[in-house]
């Protein structure tokens, strides 16, 4: 009987994971359609959109450095947290908890290194005239 409830306990939890992905998903396609619906009318009434509301509206002014830096820097002190959860734990948690802060800390490196090369990509396209 016991296996039975957590079986639904644990459908229930994925159902809610799949609930929250999707309804994200959608959400951002319906937040594009809207942004593109405004340039539609914008170009069919007769008014040519400038570059900077082109830009927020199709988001091509995003910092993709700062936010893998961000993203990086969260990621790497987590590893750490990990590592002395599984000391606090016990003796035979902390050897695994530490291998799986090392892959942490991995992806946080790799995502700082990511933030690096975006940096120096972005250096080399403002070189660029913009389009349009």
């Amino acid at each position: 009987m016991n296996s039975g409830i957590f079986g639904l306990a644990a459908f229930g939890f994925w159902m809610f994971v799949a609930a929250t992905v999707v309804s994200g998903v959608w959400d951002s396609i319906r937040k594009r359609e809207a942004q593109h619906e405004t340039l539609r009318r914008m170009v069919e009434a007769g008014k040519p959109p400038d570059q900077e509301l082109t830009n927020k509206l199709l988001g091509t002014g995003k910092n993709t450095s700062r936010d893998l830096t961000v993203g990086g820097l969260i990621t790497l002190f987590v590893a750490p947290g990990l590592a002395l959860m599984g000391y606090l734990i016990d003796e035979r948690a902390f050897m695994p908890l530490l291998g799986v802060a090392s892959l942490v800390a991995s992806v946080g490196i790799g995502l700082l290194v990511a933030a690096q090369f975006a940096k120096r990509s972005e250096k080399q396209d403002s070189g660029y005239p913009p389009l349009g």
